[in-house]
């Protein structure tokens, strides 16, 4: 749900900035219903990894979910945003009739202040307060006099085994050993078909991040458990937090990320859980996000494990 800018920030209340961004969030997942498409899936291109124009960063959490929604609701091909005057800094123009999109940023009141990307409700330290602030922000296709960098192109002969070693770094057993796709909690093993068995190279690795995403909820890892937030709907809860973990994953390694098979039968039920709680996506964006980093961290660590080992 997007709005006219005026010459202020925008400032709405936090239950302001829950509603706002759900809602446009349940719309964009309405939208797309009948192709049982939700705002994380995406064709793998750089335009769909929302950043800023001012600090080059990526957007992260429900921000990538908002960004995205706005983005299919009415669109834009990039994934390039930033403020009214971040644009003007830079020489370009807003237009007059152009609406903008909302984005919150968490900032913090005592302790160590300051200002932290919206990646949803964190636990935080009970002598610190978090509070939403909400910012209006505009695609560069919204504006005038702005010549965008020419993006660096994913070579095709290097993106799939970049997921490859991607996810063998996340050291977690894969067995392509069946007709179904499943983590398996009681060995700690993610089961596939096999690689043949998909119609694309995507749909595989779309598949095998989601089962990996819910992997990362074993004890030994990140330890979640959503059913004291969402009760009976945990299960929900859960497929989505994977399947926008998924999103997110994809679009870092270029890949597109397309609706799976099953998600007719989860369409409804996601809906239900952020129509009841507009505070339900940013708690499921907050997983996702912590989803995504714990894969990315394990790329680094994997890498400074092989570099000891080369050095011996």
């Amino acid at each position: 749900m997007s709005y006219k800018f005026t010459s202020k920030e925008v400032s709405p209340t936090r239950a302001d900035v829950y509603t706002r961004i759900t809602n446009e969030i349940i719309a964009a997942i309405e939208k797309g219903a009948g192709e049982c498409r939700a705002p994380w899936h995406h064709d793998g291109s750089a335009v769909f990894r929302p950043a800023n124009i001012a600090s080059g960063k990526a957007y992260r959490g429900a921000n990538v979910l908002a960004l995205w929604a706005a983005g299919e609701t009415h669109g834009y091909d990039s994934g390039l945003w930033g403020t009214y005057r971040q644009w003007a800094e830079r020489g370009a123009q807003v237009r007059k009739s152009e609406k903008s999109s909302l984005v919150v940023f968490w900032k913090t009141s005592g302790g160590d202040a300051g200002e932290q990307d919206g990646a949803g409700e964190q636990e935080q330290p009970q002598k610190r307060r978090f509070f939403a602030r909400g910012y209006s922000v505009f695609n560069v296709a919204q504006v005038d006099g702005y010549e965008p960098e020419p993006q660096p192109i994913l070579d095709e002969s290097e993106r799939h085994a970049h997921a490859d070693a991607f996810i063998g770094n996340l050291d977690i057993a894969i067995h392509n050993d069946g007709e179904s796709a499943y983590y398996r909690p009681s060995t700690d093993s993610v089961h596939l078909p096999p690689f043949a068995d998909f119609r694309d190279a995507p749909s595989y690795y779309g598949v095998a991040i989601h089962e990996l995403g819910h992997a990362t909820g074993a004890k030994a890892r990140l330890d979640r458990d959503l059913s004291g937030r969402f009760g009976s709907r945990a299960y929900a809860a859960e497929e989505m937090c994977v399947e926008m973990a998924a999103g997110f994953v994809l679009a870092d390694l270029g890949i597109a990320h397309h609706p799976r098979p099953d998600h007719a039968a989860y369409i409804s039920s996601w809906l239900d859980v952020l129509k009841d709680d507009p505070r339900a996506i940013f708690t499921a964006a907050s997983k996702a996000q912590a989803i995504a980093d714990w894969m990315h961290q394990k790329q680094s660590a994997e890498s400074s494990r092989l570099d000891v080992k080369l050095a011996s």
